[in-house]
């Protein structure tokens, strides 16, 4: 029987996410998900690639020819390899520190370029785009949509509903601060930042100038309503820099 293909969620024109199966993450349940940007030429981004199917793979082409394979984040790189393999002609991006986990986990992939502060020149058109690096705890590339003013976030915000979870997880999801409707920066990434609080919030105040009136998550709830307000209560209220606004 074939196996029934993930959803693709129009958000804005030219942008969709893909909510694909849960994944056991350290015995937590996590949905996933990816975003999907057509660029101005027709090429297709795929941030986050969920797992591979035939047709999942039938519905992207439609849209668009598969070009950009992109690991936001050191643990967002698991499904690259599938792509990769059925897309030799697709570019696979690495985000800091991803090539070492996946070495440390003899995951076998093969990554053909890294991910800079500055844009790509195959998006630089669509997108903007920055590093925000914490300790050895997490680093991130974040991405605006210019065209839909969408932001795309991977682990730096998470949204999740406590039904969704099992019943002993629950209360560290709340301790950790990521519950819907009012899910924030996980507390163990937040602490990470303790020493370095001046990044954080000069990345905070970029993203605050790019005016995002959609913000993705990899985990949970999409951030619709007063996006950047919804954004500063994500980072914890950390105050951005006194220019922004």
């Amino acid at each position: 029987m074939a196996s029934e293909a993930p959803l693709l969620t129009p958000l804005a024109e030219d942008i969709w996410i893909v909510d694909g199966p849960t994944i056991d993450f350290y015995r937590i349940p996590f949905p996933t998900r990816m975003t999907v940007i057509r660029l101005a030429n027709g090429d297709l981004f795929l941030h986050s690639p969920i797992n591979w199917t035939p047709e999942l793979a039938a519905a992207l082409e439609e849209l668009g020819p598969i070009r950009h394979l992109v690991s936001p984040n050191w643990i967002h790189y698991a499904y690259i390899g599938d792509w990769a393999a059925r897309y030799p002609e697709a570019t696979s991006w690495a985000s800091p520190g991803v090539r070492a986990r996946a070495e440390s986990r003899n995951v076998k992939i093969t990554f053909d370029r890294d991910l800079a502060e500055a844009p790509a020149p195959e998006w630089a058109e669509d997108l903007d785009q920055l590093i925000v690096e914490g300790s050895k705890v997490h680093t991130e590339v974040v991405f605006f949509h210019k065209k839909s003013r969408t932001l795309v976030l991977t682990d730096l915000i998470e949204n999740m509903h406590a039904k969704d979870l099992p019943l002993w997880v629950r209360p560290f999801a709340w301790v950790a601060g990521i519950l819907a409707p009012h899910g924030k920066m996980p507390l163990d990434i937040w602490m990470s930042f303790t020493g370095g609080r001046d990044k954080l919030r000069n990345a905070l105040t970029r993203m605050l100038d790019w005016h995002p009136k959609i913000v993705v998550l990899a985990h949970g709830d999409i951030l619709r309503e007063n996006a950047p307000q919804r954004l500063r209560e994500g980072f914890r209220r950390l105050k951005p820099c006194a220019h922004s606004h």
